[in-house]
C-alpha cells in the first residue's frame, strides 16, 4: 500500500520537482501540496496523508510552527522538515515540535524517498552530521522573551518602535538585548541576531 503524502514547499520550482521526483516511486503517492504554512495546515487536516513533508521557511507559519500545530491537535501522520539551513537549532525546535525527520534539500531525492518511507514505519530520520553539530551546541542560552526581543531587533528598528510593538518599556527591552548580546558573545544587537539565526534559536 502506497504512502500517502503532503509536500509543503513555497517555492513553485522546487516543490513541483519533488512532487515528480517522489511520484516516481512506486509505493509513494503524492496526495496534497501547500505554498505556504496556512495552506499546509488544511491540507494536511483535509487529506490526513500517512507523512507531511515540510519546509521550515514558508509564508505564514513556518514548517515548525505546522508541526506544532498538528502534532497538538491529533494530527496521525509522521511529519518529516524539509531545509536548506543546517542549523542545529532548527533541529532541535523541528523534534521539540514533534517531527520524526530531519533533512537538508542538498540531500539526495533517493534518501527523501526512504525517509518518507523510514518516519511511515515509525522510525526517526535525522542528518547524521546536524545530529552531531545539534548535541554538541547545546540548547540556546537566550530566555523565550530575550528571543522575541532579539528577534524584534533584527529589523533595525528604533528601541522606542521594538518597546511599542512587544508592549514593553524602552528600559526593558534595552536590559533584554543586552543580556543576549552578553550571552552570545557579541558586539553588539545586529550581531547577536545574527548569531542567534545562525545556530537557529531565533
Amino acid at each position: 500500500m502506497a504512502v500517502r503524502i503532503l509536500i509543503a514547499e513555497d517555492q513553485t520550482m522546487v516543490r513541483q520537482a519533488l512532487v515528480a521526483l517522489l511520484e516516481l516511486e512506486p509505493d509513494i503517492d503524492v496526495v496534497a501540496e501547500a505554498a505556504n504554512g496556512d495552506e499546509a495546515l488544511a491540507m494536511a487536516r483535509k487529506h490526513q496523508p500517512d507523512v507531511a513533508v515540510l519546509d521550515i521557511e514558508m509564508p505564514g507559519a513556518t514548517g515548525i510552527q505546522v508541526a506544532s500545530q498538528l502534532s497538538g491537535s491529533g494530527f496521525g501522520g509522521a511529519i518529516v522538515i524539509v531545509t536548506t539551513f543546517d542549523r542545529p537549532g532548527y533541529l532541535r525546535a523541528a523534534m521539540a515540535a514533534g517531527a520524526r525527520g530531519f533533512l537538508l534539500k542538498d540531500a539526495p531525492a533517493a534518501d527523501l524517498a526512504a525517509a518518507i518511507r523510514r518516519v511511515a514505519a515509525g522510525e526517526r530520520v535525522v542528518d547524521p552530521a546536524l545530529a552531531a553539530a545539534a548535541l554538541a551546541q547545546g540548547d540556546s542560552p537566550l530566555t523565550d522573551r530575550e528571543s522575541e526581543v532579539l528577534a524584534a531587533a533584527a529589523s533595525h528598528d528604533a528601541i522606542a518602535d521594538i518597546a511599542g510593538r512587544l508592549h514593553l518599556s524602552p528600559g526593558t527591552v534595552r536590559n533584554h538585548l543586552s543580556a543576549a548580546i552578553q550571552k552570545l558573545g557579541a558586539r553588539n544587537r545586529a550581531e547577536a541576531a545574527q548569531i542567534a539565526q545562525q545556530k537557529g534559536w531565533l
